[in-house]
């Protein structure tokens, strides 16, 4: 009972603020960022936009610059930061700070001007600053789960050092979050779910664009196909991942380090709706889920809330006009790189690390025409393998097998396209 006490008395602590909370947002012009200004339109009494972030979308950050006016931004290039000073100029915003590279990128998310950090950044690049909004002890709305896949125990012990406050953002993270008991909630990263009578995690994906595909199909797969997901509107490489179910695989690893389970306590389950956006398995026979249109403005404003709730800007899951709700095995032969992931998760850090960075080498490579689609599985496979054995303890062996596992999958990428003759070419057409 005094636990109970000192956590809700924590939790009202955190929220009865009325002053408004000062946000950063790391990729701010992604679709995550994008949703998460959509929200912040809704209440711009709550949240006050402190800084952004962006690669290279210049145009998109000036606009985002025009109508919140933050106090500093950061692109990656030095050449793309002088253009947007110049325009900040024209428009009389000379005043908003502009910044280029990752020291500055991990600047802005420990910043004292800020106590939110929206961490949307797609990819390893993410890690350093949010990791540094970790350290820094704020609260970090996790959107960028390559962070927990290239370094989770690293990552959950620096958050249990600083005390920061992380919040998943994936909707189904999101969606788990919600469904557990509000005392798992206050310690995620070290959560205690048997203690709370829960026995498993159910981890929903619809399965992209392809779930009705027969393999045999897989070796035609343009980029533009892979991108067209049934039900969510994201960025081209999530896109693929979905495509892949890699993405769900990441999700899988993500979901072990945010709730402290092992990799046989998740289960993915195939859910062609996405309406029911992940579930959780009480030992009592009972199963608590999270439901709603899919949409990524609902769990951002549950996070960004937490534990009040605001208006998202997303209409309710109106059940009169929803289709019935189908569940499915997942088959692996269709998905081998969803089996890859689940194994990498078993194998140990190095094995994830590994398989993210190749991940990333491989997807551009396909949405640049230089892959197949199965080529994919591929380099993976190859990279997790050759990996697979290293140790890896701190930060600084994180980016160094990063660095050489990409190295790899670059060499893997080049003996493929050798052996196929010319790739680019055939699937172009």
């Amino acid at each position: 009972m005094l636990r109970t006490a000192w956590l809700v008395k924590k939790v009202l602590k955190n929220t009865n603020s009325t002053s408004p909370r000062k946000l950063c947002i790391l990729g701010s012009t992604g679709s995550i960022g994008e949703s998460t200004l959509d929200v912040v339109r809704l209440h711009p009494q709550k949240y006050n936009i402190v800084s952004l972030s962006a690669h290279a979308s210049v145009d998109k950050i000036l606009a985002q610059c025009i109508e919140f006016t933050p106090e500093r931004v950061v692109l990656v290039s030095q050449s793309h930061a002088e253009r947007l000073i110049l325009l900040l100029a024209k428009e009389g915003l000379e005043y908003i700070e502009v910044f280029s590279g990752v020291d500055a990128l991990v600047s802005l998310a420990e910043s004292e001007q800020v106590d939110t950090v929206m961490a949307a950044i797609v990819g390893a690049a993410g890690l350093m600053p949010t990791l540094a909004a970790v350290k820094a002890g704020k609260r970090v709305l996790l959107a960028n789960k390559e962070a927990l896949v290239t370094s989770g125990a690293i990552f959950i012990e620096a958050m249990r050092d600083s005390g920061a406050e992380l919040l998943p953002i994936d909707s189904e993270h999101n969606a788990i979050f919600q469904s557990l008991p509000w005392q798992e909630q206050q310690r995620v990263g070290q959560c205690q779910l048997a203690e709370s009578g829960i026995s498993k995690i159910l981890l929903t994906g619809s399965g992209g664009p392809f779930r009705t595909w027969s393999v045999d199909e897989f070796e035609q797969v343009t980029p533009a196909q892979a991108c067209a997901h049934p039900n969510w509107d994201m960025g081209r490489k999530i896109s693929v991942d979905s495509a892949t179910m890699m993405n769900k695989g990441l999700e899988f690893i993500e979901a072990k380090w945010l709730f402290n389970v092992q990799a046989d306590d998740i289960q993915v389950v195939l859910h062609p709706q996405s309406t029911i956006h992940s579930m959780v398995q009480y030992q009592d026979g009972s199963v608590i889920a999270q439901m709603g249109n899919p949409d990524m403005r609902t769990p951002i404003a549950h996070a960004l809330a937490y534990p009040e709730r605001i208006e998202s800007g997303v209409a309710p899951l109106d059940f009169f006009t929803t289709a019935s709700f189908d569940f499915q095995a997942v088959d692996y032969k269709k998905y081998p790189n969803l089996k890859l992931a689940i194994d990498a998760c078993k194998l140990g850090q190095a094995a994830c690390t590994a398989l993210n960075a190749a991940n990333e080498v491989a997807v551009a490579a396909f949405l640049d025409e230089v892959i197949k689609f199965t080529d994919i599985f591929k380099i993976n496979e190859t990279s997790v393998k050759k990996f697979v054995s290293e140790q890896v303890s701190n930060i600084n062996e994180v980016i160094s097998l990063d660095v050489r596992a990409r190295e790899f999958a670059q060499l893997t990428l080049k003996s493929l396209t050798s052996a196929n003759g010319s790739t680019h070419t055939r699937i172009k057409k």
